[in-house]
């Protein structure tokens, strides 16, 4: 597996002969995936976010949390620091959504099918999804609903896939976990695995994914400028 590093934070890696965005349907994980996660690893990665984006060093401390939104406490933030507000108004979407929408947007112009595959019910999963104005490229999901055990869980999304786009269609697990890649390889499923949650792209790379990246973002970046 070889790793290109882009830049000093950006890291892919991608098995040799592996197409990730030339597969027929893709399962993607919510949280820490798609949305970022509202805990300590969620605000540290605001703060890292503005740094990679900006080049400014930010701190949440003393900032109100409960009750805010994102965008609120990301203001407040660099205006403490001294960023001036055109500076962030001009790079908002990069730190906030770090390539969801544009990845989502890639894979769908290839004609891919999007699901997605979460640990939450499917209510909730589906109040984020629509709440996050990402909606539109979910066709279907696995929720936990009726499978507590993850690697079920991807399995019954999976089988949903290939009713939907064929018997033989490649399917694709998209998270940032190890049991993300756990239960992908359970099912026999090709993996892309993330490192906007909890573990870091080293971690992550250890198990031995399809491809690993430090963001969306920065996979988006290595094909534009492979292809």
């Amino acid at each position: 597996m070889q790793t290109v590093q882009h830049s000093d934070n950006a890291k892919i890696a991608i098995q040799p002969g592996f197409a990730w965005d030339g597969q027929d349907a893709y399962l993607f994980d919510i949280d820490g995936t798609l949305l970022r996660s509202r805990d300590r690893v969620h605000f540290e990665s605001v703060a890292t976010g503005v740094r990679r984006v900006t080049g400014f060093e930010v701190t949440l401390a003393g900032i109100a949390i409960h009750g805010n939104t994102d965008t609120g406490i990301l203001r407040e933030a660099c205006s403490r620091a001294g960023i001036p507000a055109q500076v962030l108004d001009q790079q908002i979407e990069a730190i906030l959504m770090p390539g969801v929408k544009e990845t989502l947007n890639h894979l769908a112009d290839r004609g891919a099918l999007l699901g997605v595959a979460t640990g939450n019910l499917e209510m909730i999963g589906w109040i984020k999804i629509e709440a996050a104005g990402l909606r539109e490229w979910f066709r279907f999901g696995g929720f936990s609903d009726r499978f507590p055990v993850r690697s079920e869980m991807v399995g019954h999304a999976a089988r949903k896939a290939r009713d939907l786009a064929g018997e033989n269609a490649t399917v694709c697990v998209v998270g940032d976990t190890p049991r993300d890649i756990e239960a992908a390889r359970a099912n026999n499923l090709s993996v892309i695995a993330v490192a906007t949650g909890h573990f870091d792209f080293e971690a992550l790379l250890a198990f031995e994914p399809d491809v690993c990246a430090t963001s969306l973002t920065d996979l988006m970046a290595a094909t534009r400028t492979t292809s």
